[in-house]
């Protein structure tokens, strides 16, 4: 009898086999979710940039998704591209542009295509985009360079324009924008310090002193 080895029943033998299958499942698991995810840093206990939540998308997927439309845009009008154009602008399109200029998508093409300004070049960032069913209103800054009589200026501005969206994409409907006062303001200050270096507070040029 003591020579004897106890038979093991076949049934704890299957559920001994099913826990240690069991077991390696779970510990490969760990291994490869502690791989994917690094420890904290011993000295600061923040995670790797790499790893944090967030770091490697910086736009949201609306204003990304309207950014390549004003690139678009942009590219269609330095390019003098009237289908590109076309391609964005809506045929119920107006335009309310610094100046307080009113125009229609017709109107910009035909302005963009006849310009003679070589000069010409517009960029548009798109800041925030704000989401109603099939209307979107997009809001950001603009930078336009561009030739008034002889002189080239640079015009920086922000603007709000309205989308619709027409068979799975969006044409824009409506676009105004309005020039920043700072711009304005020290261009001004920079002419009249350049003209008058000693330029007295509060006493304008048509000022007279006693007579």
């Amino acid at each position: 009898m003591l020579g004897r080895v106890p038979l093991i029943p076949m049934g704890f033998r299957l559920r001994m086999k099913q826990l240690l299958v069991s077991f390696s499942v779970v510990a490969f698991l760990c291994c490869a979710a502690r791989a994917q995810n690094p420890p904290p840093d011993s000295a600061t206990g923040a995670l790797p940039v790499n790893s944090q939540p967030g770091a490697t998308q910086t736009l949201s997927p609306e204003v990304a998704l309207f950014q390549k439309i004003e690139d678009s845009w942009s590219d269609a009008v330095n390019r003098r591209d009237q289908y590109g154009l076309e391609l964005v602008l809506s045929p119920l399109f107006v335009d309310v542009s610094a100046s307080g200029d009113v125009t229609t998508r017709n109107q910009q093409v035909a302005l963009v295509l006849s310009s003679e300004d070589k000069a010409l070049y517009l960029t548009q960032r798109v800041i925030t985009v704000r989401m109603l069913g099939d209307i979107a209103v997009a809001n950001g800054t603009y930078a336009l360079h561009h030739k008034i009589g002889p002189a080239e200026v640079d015009e920086k501005g922000i603007f709000t324009q309205v989308f619709e969206r027409v068979h799975n994409g969006w044409l824009c409907i409506n676009s105004q924008r309005t020039v920043l006062r700072q711009d304005a303001g020290s261009k001004q200050r920079k002419q009249e310090t350049s003209e008058s270096p000693f330029h007295i507070p509060f006493l304008s040029k048509g000022d007279k002193g006693p007579q």
